[in-house]
């Protein structure tokens, strides 16, 4: 009961990740290659985060 307003630690990360993804998403639809890439480094980035605090594989 008292874990009901525990804050979950990869929530804002899976939000901050989703965002980046969608960004990264528009800048290939740009033709700006070079931010796509870069967004989706940041993007991996991030999800190797939410592995590692989940206690997942990091592969």
């Amino acid at each position: 009961m008292f874990g009901l307003f525990k804050s979950n630690p990869t929530a804002k990360l899976r939000k901050k990740m989703k965002q980046v993804q969608e960004k990264s998403m528009q800048a290939q639809r740009r033709g700006d290659i070079r931010s796509h890439s870069m967004l989706s480094a940041e993007a991996d980035e991030l999800w190797k985060e939410i592995q590692r605090l989940e206690g997942g594989d990091t592969k």
